[in-house]
């Protein structure tokens, strides 16, 4: 081989392994970007310097290892009205740590993460468990409180500042109804109170008159003392009854019960004062056996129970109503006042107890007074009262009457 072939032999050679080196540094390139320049242009055509020790380095993401089957402590809370999630913490709930949140607060995305595990372990229709239903209830609350922005603020801020809660949500005192009464009974009971309150009320009322009647029996009131026909015939029953037991002498068992010195004589006070103290026992008795003195004053019976008057009271007045519309009609009618009206206008006047007290005669000259009237029924009552006057108090009140009219 001359020395030409020999040099042209070399040029190739090298030639190749000069493209051989070329190709193997462009495919490098293609492969991973070119490095930047330290100076590059920004977008005000100003450079801009970046270093590669300023780049943030990307976290490691730690795993989570919350086992949701074996979570059972759920912390405490004040919560005693039952706002977010009751005695328990809602972050407790979830599996959180509230204490470890100078750290790192857990993100919505972490919250749901956990509810989503919890509750699929806690479903009442997954689980077994006798509290199943409780737990997930609470788990869903927890989760709705701590994904509400508004909600978990006021439920951070509220932690430890009890206070605060007692000002918006109260005490912690928590009220509780007991079980509701039974209608039925509590509506008995009831009636059964105003039943016999009703009966000792009439009771009452009718034993006053009667202690009334025995005292003024007793005593001998006069009219204007307060006596009344009833009292002196109940005293003058009294005294027979007390002259039989005595063999015909009302005044021995006063006798004996005097001081027994010998050729004592007793006044007639004395007399008298032994008398009634021998009368007080026999008028009482007769007393009591009156069960009805009238105008509404009697021993009470099973008509005076509450239930039997409110069920008999619609009657009356229904009774009362078609009495008031009838009079009127014969009033427009200008018709005259029959004597159904007029017994009725005097009771009115003179009132229900003075009416039914009065016998028939007295009832009679009532309504002849025309006491409906007023200028009747004033110049009847004057009359009443100057009877109950004693004879000198009744003699100033005519000499006073006289000095008015002189006047």
């Amino acid at each position: 081989m001359t020395n030409c072939q020999k040099a042209f032999f070399r040029k190739a050679i090298l030639l190749c392994v000069c493209l051989f080196a070329g190709n193997t540094v462009f495919a490098d390139d293609q492969a991973s970007p070119p490095p930047k320049d330290e100076t590059q242009q920004s977008t005000n055509g100003k450079p801009k310097v970046e270093h590669r020790a300023s780049r943030p380095l990307a976290k490691e993401v730690p795993m989570d290892t919350f086992d949701a089957t074996s979570h059972f402590d759920w912390g405490t809370y004040y919560d005693p009205k039952n706002v977010f999630c009751g005695k328990f913490d809602c972050y407790g709930i979830l599996g959180f740590d509230y204490e470890s949140f100078a750290r790192e607060k857990p993100t919505t995305k972490q919250i749901t993460k956990r509810y989503r595990s919890l509750s699929r372990h806690w479903h009442p229709d997954k689980s077994k468990h006798p509290e199943a239903k409780e737990r997930f209830q609470k788990i869903a609350r927890a989760y709705e409180v701590l994904t509400s922005l508004k909600s978990r603020k006021e439920y951070d801020d509220l932690r430890y500042d009890q206070d605060a809660y007692y000002k918006k949500y109260g005490s912690e005192v928590v009220f509780s109804f007991a079980p509701q009464s039974d209608l039925i009974f509590v509506v008995m009971l009831i009636l059964m109170v105003i039943n016999v309150f009703v009966y000792f009320a009439q009771y009452n009322r009718w034993k006053k008159v009667c202690d009334r009647l025995a005292k003024a029996a007793i005593e001998g009131w006069s009219p204007s003392q307060g006596g009344s026909s009833e009292s002196k015939g109940l005293r003058e029953e009294a005294l027979k009854i007390l002259a039989e037991e005595n063999g015909g002498n009302p005044s021995n068992d006063g006798k004996r019960g005097a001081n027994n010195k010998k050729g004592s004589k007793m006044s007639g006070k004395e007399k008298k004062e032994m008398e009634n103290i021998a009368l007080r026992p026999i008028v009482q008795k007769l007393a009591y056996e009156i069960t009805d003195f009238g105008a509404g004053f009697h021993k009470p019976t099973w008509k005076d129970i509450a239930v039997v008057k409110m069920a008999i009271w619609p009657y009356h007045l229904a009774i009362g109503t078609a009495w008031q519309v009838n009079f009127w009609i014969r009033r427009i009618q200008k018709l005259e006042l029959n004597d159904d009206e007029r017994s009725v206008l005097t009771e009115r006047a003179v009132g229900h107890v003075i009416w039914e007290f009065s016998n028939d005669t007295e009832k009679q000259a009532m309504v002849k007074l025309e006491l409906w009237k007023i200028s009747n029924l004033k110049e009847w009552n004057e009359e009443r009262e100057f009877a109950k006057l004693s004879k000198s108090e009744q003699k100033q009140y005519k000499l006073m009457k006289k000095h008015e009219k002189m006047n």
